[in-house]
């Protein structure tokens, strides 16, 4: 009798210890984590051993006892769960969102307790943009874009404009967990094609396009002569004028010469044979009657028989001075141009 009682606790103690190592060396692993709404999912113990009897739980609910050959799935789980006797890894199909949670198992063969993490998420699905409005105004319009999915489970949120990302900024502002795009006071170079890209560590999706028509200008205006920048010609020359702008919608031309308007529009401006009286003022008139916004251009034309353009430019500079100016000036030896 006495050495049975002192063999005792000996005994106790090995159990305890058992229990202690199986219950920190054993890890539940799911088959996949996170888990797509739809799929059947395996709870493994690793490493793999052999159980007799136990249970599964999520959280506070029971999903299902074994001993030996015999299981019994409880009516939360029933049609959906079943364990595998030999090595007590749970199978649980059709997995929906509230299928997530902390899941556990306990054995009292090895005195065994652990659990994992699980998480099922809904697959994105049908991402759609919604602008405040398309047609906008260069300085003067801000433009908002809404993304939203259909489906989808914890969605996170990318803007392209083409094939570049949209980052924060000044002007652009991402708001709703960049879910709302927000460009303030637009410009001509926030032109392209917006699209919403939506992701979940399971599945992505992403939008149809929506682009913006900006209206700007008319500015930044050239005009060119006979594609040179010399204003100086022979009489007789033929002349092609070409004026450009930038402006969207395209400007609406007119031309002038001396302040007087030419019945001519459009981009070119052609003089044939042209005579000493065509010398003067040529303007290239823009206007945009979407944004309201006129501009332009002008170059002084001088027409004359054969002449070096440098002296009859300094003769002309040095006259304009003595005409307008409150001293008295001297002119001595101007050269005399013959036209």
């Amino acid at each position: 009798m006495e050495k049975k009682s002192e063999g005792t606790p000996a005994i106790v103690l090995l159990v305890l210890m058992q229990g202690v190592l199986a219950s920190g060396a054993v890890e539940v692993q799911p088959s996949m984590n996170p888990a797509v709404t739809g799929d059947t999912v395996t709870f493994s113990l690793c490493p793999t051993m052999s159980l007799n009897s136990g249970s599964w739980a999520v959280g506070d609910t029971d999903i299902l006892t074994w001993r030996g050959t015999n299981q019994a799935v409880f009516s939360s789980h029933r049609g959906r769960a079943s364990v595998n006797v030999l090595t007590g890894a749970l199978t649980l199909s059709s997995v929906t969102m509230a299928d997530s949670g902390v899941y556990a198992v306990q054995s009292s063969d090895l005195q065994l307790k652990a659990n994992t993490s699980f998480t099922v998420l809904e697959p994105i699905s049908n991402v759609t943009i919604r602008a405040n409005q398309t047609k906008l105004m260069e300085f003067n319009s801000s433009a908002v874009l809404a993304c939203s999915v259909s489906f989808g489970s914890s969605p996170s949120f990318l803007w392209l404009n083409d094939s570049s990302e949209v980052t924060a900024s000044e002007r652009v502002r991402l708001t709703d967990g960049n879910s709302t795009l927000t460009i303030v006071n637009v410009t001509r170079y926030d032109q392209g094609s917006f699209r919403c890209c939506v992701f979940n560590p399971v599945s992505n999706g992403t939008s149809d396009s929506v682009n913006f028509t900006i209206s700007y200008g008319p500015d930044n205006m050239v005009l060119t002569v006979n594609g040179q920048n010399t204003t100086s010609f022979l009489i007789g020359s033929n002349l092609t004028m070409f004026c450009s702008t930038q402006s969207n919608p395209p400007a609406q031309l007119q031309w002038a010469f001396r302040g007087e308007l030419l019945n001519t529009t459009g981009p070119l401006l052609e003089l044939y044979s042209v005579s000493e009286d065509q010398s003067g003022s040529y303007s290239c008139l823009a206007f945009n009657n979407q944004t309201n916004m006129d501009s332009n251009i002008t170059t002084h034309i001088l027409i004359g028989s054969e002449f070096n353009s440098t002296v009859i430019l300094t003769h002309i500079f040095i006259i304009h001075l003595f005409l307008n100016s409150p001293f008295l000036w001297f002119v001595s030896r101007v050269p005399v141009i013959r036209m």
